[in-house]
């Protein structure tokens, strides 16, 4: 009996060897998941929260460009992010081809912001001018309409390859690459750090990170920032109004620069902290977060209440 026992364990253990395991996702406690570098501020908050309530979790946070999330999702080197756009049906094929499937789902609709130094007297631009400095029709100031400045205009980023790239490219210059005095510098933080300190210079940001690091809150006001956030119009002529973006502005459209914000996963485990943190995200707690320390606006119905912002 001893010597049948024997042999049945030695026959689950040579299967169990020649069984192809990906020892990368043996652990089913560690999230690693990608977020691009615009959505840090609240992806480490969500992050902390998930982390307090699962204990257990190992929290992997990798942050990069948008285009290095999509790359390393598709190649199947995690299989959690964060983007600003869902996969296509190529990118889906991908996918299948690693015998996984896909679930995507919008969480969040974000802004870009436009900022500008202190003491810069230009605080109002149109999208038509923005769209004219990315495609390097407009390169000077006294090119905008409601400026007080001359000389060089100059526009800064986070990264290359980063969403706010791709949003430049495809939503402001008809898919085309940006040209004229358009410049990466590296990080969000790098581009605040920029016009800080140089008057000439539009910085573009995630609006998550017109928060300061110890806000608990959504912002209510832009006052207490050390650069001002310069007012967006939709529109050219007589139908002109400008805006912040301020969740309400972004809720009614009123704001031009937003952009969809989706969670996909590709983990086939039906438990996992990589599957929980992806429900944790489009649910309930996830959402209420978004929708108080961010200046998102949660996928999910909010209530609108009026309060006056200047």
């Amino acid at each position: 009996m001893k010597q049948v026992l024997s042999l049945l364990l030695l026959l689950i253990l040579f299967s169990a060897c020649n069984k192809k395991v990906d020892p990368n996702w043996l652990n089913a406690d560690d999230v690693v998941v990608a977020f691009d570098g615009t959505f840090k501020p609240i992806m480490d908050e969500l992050e902390q929260t998930f982390a307090k309530k699962h204990v257990e979790a190992v929290m992997k946070p990798v942050f990069t460009t948008e285009d290095s999330v999509l790359r390393l999702f598709l190649n199947d080197s995690l299989r959690l992010c964060v983007a600003t756009r869902a996969l296509t049906a190529d990118e889906k094929d991908i996918v299948k081809s690693h015998s996984l499937k896909v679930m995507q789902s919008p969480i969040a609709t974000d802004a870009l912001a436009l900022i500008v130094n202190k003491n810069s007297g230009d605080s109002l631009i149109t999208l038509d001018e923005v769209k004219g400095i990315v495609s390097g029709k407009i390169t000077r100031w006294e090119q905008l309409k409601n400026s007080r400045r001359k000389g060089e205009l100059k526009m800064v980023f986070d990264a290359s390859g980063s969403s706010t790239v791709r949003y430049m490219k495809d939503s402001l210059n008809h898919g085309k690459d940006i040209a004229g005095n358009v410049y990466a510098q590296g990080s969000n933080e790098a581009v605040i750090d920029l016009v800080k300190d140089d008057p000439t210079i539009i910085g573009v940001l995630g609006a998550n990170w017109l928060k300061a690091p110890t806000d608990t809150a959504a912002l209510s006001s832009f006052a207490h920032l050390d650069y001002k956030v310069m007012k967006v119009s939709r529109f050219t002529g007589a139908n002109e109004a400008y805006y912040r973006p301020y969740q309400y502005y972004i809720g009614t459209g009123a704001y031009p620069l937003v952009r969809t914000i989706y969670v996909i996963t590709s983990d086939p485990r039906q438990r996992s902290m990589v599957r929980n943190f992806y429900f944790f995200l489009k649910g309930d707690q996830g959402q209420r977060i978004i929708c108080n320390h961010s200046q998102m606006l949660p996928y999910q119905q909010v209530t609108v209440r009026s309060v006056e912002v200047h």
